[in-house]
């Protein structure tokens, strides 16, 4: 029996429209900044990106961020007493304009790779 012609083209129009609905996922490396309880940004070459802040809307952060080591188990420096910053790899998504919104995985570098990064903020 025949498919009917609008269930077809339904089909067809669902089917081109879920790749738009996907999201890609970024490389994005640079300066892994918890300078405080719950305050964590990523600096790269394009811009600071928002982790998470003491948002009570967002108090969990994005999905994923469990996914950050402890990163005084690396190399890190400590600028707050236990707080502080690192030099990371993470793949994420983001909301494109300033906020991360996934953690899909993070790699601690060490700490010379982000200083002689010449697109970076410079760190002392």
């Amino acid at each position: 029996m025949p498919l009917p012609s609008a269930l077809i083209s339904v089909t067809i129009t669902a089917c081109l429209a879920l790749p738009a609905l996907a999201v890609a996922a970024e490389t994005r490396c640079g300066w892994l900044d918890n300078p405080t309880p719950r305050n964590w940004w990523l600096q790269d070459k394009d811009k600071s990106w928002t982790i998470m802040t003491q948002d009570p809307d967002r108090p969990d952060g994005p999905e994923g961020m469990e996914l950050i080591p402890d990163l005084s188990q690396g190399e890190f420096i400590a600028i707050n007493g236990y707080y502080g910053y690192a030099c990371a790899c993470m793949s994420v998504e983001t909301d494109g304009d300033e906020r991360i919104t996934r953690i899909l995985s993070v790699r601690q570098l060490k700490i010379a790779q982000c200083r002689k990064d010449a697109a970076l903020e410079a760190r002392d």
